[in-house]
């Protein structure tokens, strides 16, 4: 890599770090043909010391090469030994041909070296232009993908898969229009996150909401009543966000996840952004905030439904980190159960006073209680409204010990102060294993 300091992919790395913070490693070091395609170094990033690297497109089409890929290998030795986050910044045009299989395993040391730092430290992937095959492959791996429009990213090329088609996916967790606005949101994020799995994320200033929370409102203003002000990253916002959003923001300074569900039946979509939205959480003890209005589940895609909701219901069961579920709307049968039931391991359980708490539907649940009054001709609205008021009522849950409090929607981000600070302190020991199968 030139030691020049005008290359595009110093330029990136420096966008993303301090003023004056950045310093290169391996700045002298050669490929077989000349520079290495890649630039790399470390600094901070809003004063939380960072390694970073960039592929630089201009050297060699950015080539992936032996050399490459033994000064990425070095940043993430020094970032794991260190307990910093890694920022990559993918931009090349695929590997290195003519370096053979030896190029393969120096490609697989990174797909291990990542796989290795997988929840121990934060790793952030910038899709700046091509990213194809491997390299795809890798920059997946990472926490959070970063994804610029205009960029390319997927494994088998030629493909005609577009970033924005990637992020309604799910694979692009956030998507930009430029450069500068990836840059921004790796600040954001790096401010967010904890340094490491054994640290607490920063205390941060904030600014309270002036905001209520309301009832009916839709999950993104319910989370804008909790979180404080301008504190929102919403992550995966562009997969299954009719029915769930996920999202990262601070309450108090304190970062929090959020996973809010939008009133309609479980889907296998939303199963799956929630279900990764709580493993990353959990893998940095990030408090989740689940947020649950959610009716039932969908009866179409049944085998894959199944899959979806027992690979969440693990999740959900076996993270440890503090979990406080508010039931906002409709908790229906099995989305009780895996959102907001003491049995899938909630730490503490609240419901707004407008809420409903069933087993079935309420549809069902009226032919299936009260099958002889509507035979006697009593009116189905009325036996809905009791049903409802009664049976479905969170203070009937209540009364069993399933919620633990109620309150109005206006008292929600007081009762989720008073709750993450009750919890800050949580300890859980669980059975010893390499991980859960399913």
């Amino acid at each position: 890599m030139s030691d020049t300091n005008n290359s595009k992919a110093l330029q990136r790395l420096e966008a993303i770090f301090d003023d004056g913070s950045f310093a290169q490693i391996d700045a002298f070091a050669k490929s077989a043909g000349g520079d290495v395609e890649v630039a790399a170094g470390y600094g901070t990033v809003n004063g939380c010391a960072v390694y970073a690297f960039s592929q630089d497109i201009t050297v060699d089409g950015g080539a992936v090469s032996i050399a490459q890929c033994a000064k990425i290998k070095k940043m993430y030795d020094l970032a794991v030994k260190t307990g910093c986050p890694i920022v990559g910044i993918y931009d090349s045009n695929g590997m290195k041909l003519t370096e053979g299989f030896e190029g393969l395993s120096a490609y697989g040391e990174i797909v291990k070296a990542s796989a290795s730092m997988s929840g121990v430290c934060p790793q952030i992937s910038v899709i700046a232009g091509a990213c194809l095959g491997t390299s795809a492959l890798i920059a997946n791996m990472a926490d959070v993908v970063i994804a610029v429009k205009d960029a390319d990213f997927y494994v088998s090329a030629p493909s005609d898969v577009t970033v924005e088609q990637s992020y309604e996916e799910g694979t692009v967790d956030i998507i930009c229009d430029d450069f500068d606005s990836a840059a921004a949101q790796v600040k954001n994020l790096i401010t967010l996150l904890p340094s490491n799995n054994l640290t607490p994320s920063s205390v941060l200033d904030f600014t309270s909401p002036q905001n209520f929370a309301d009832d009916g409102a839709d999950a993104m203003s319910i989370i804008e009543a909790i979180a404080d002000v301008s504190s929102i990253t919403e992550l995966k916002g562009g997969y299954a966000s009719s029915n769930c959003r996920t999202v990262l923001a601070s309450v108090m300074g304190t970062t929090v996840g959020f996973i809010a569900f939008e009133g309609n039946a479980l889907c296998p979509g939303c199963s799956y952004k929630a279900e990764a939205m709580i493993k990353f959480c959990d893998a940095y003890s990030i408090p989740v905030v689940t947020l649950v209005n959610a009716n039932g589940v969908i009866k179409e895609k049944e085998n894959q439904t199944l899959t979806a909701l027992t690979k969440l219901t693990s999740a959900y069961s076996s993270a440890t980190c503090p979990k406080i579920s508010v039931i906002t709307g409709k908790a229906v049968g099995i989305a009780y159960i895996i959102l907001a039931g003491k049995a899938s391991n909630a730490d503490l359980t609240f419901a707004w006073d407008s809420s409903m708490a069933s087993p079935l539907d309420t549809d069902a649940a009226v032919a299936f209680l009260f099958n002889d009054r509507l035979a006697d001709g009593e009116d189905r609205k009325s036996l809905e409204k009791e049903y409802v008021d009664t049976i479905a009522s969170p203070f009937t849950a209540a009364a069993c010990g399933a919620v633990d409090d109620i309150f109005t929607p206006a008292d929600t981000r007081a009762k989720i102060i008073s709750a993450l600070d009750i919890l800050a302190g949580k300890r859980e020991n669980t059975l010893p294993r390499k991980h859960s199968v399913k």
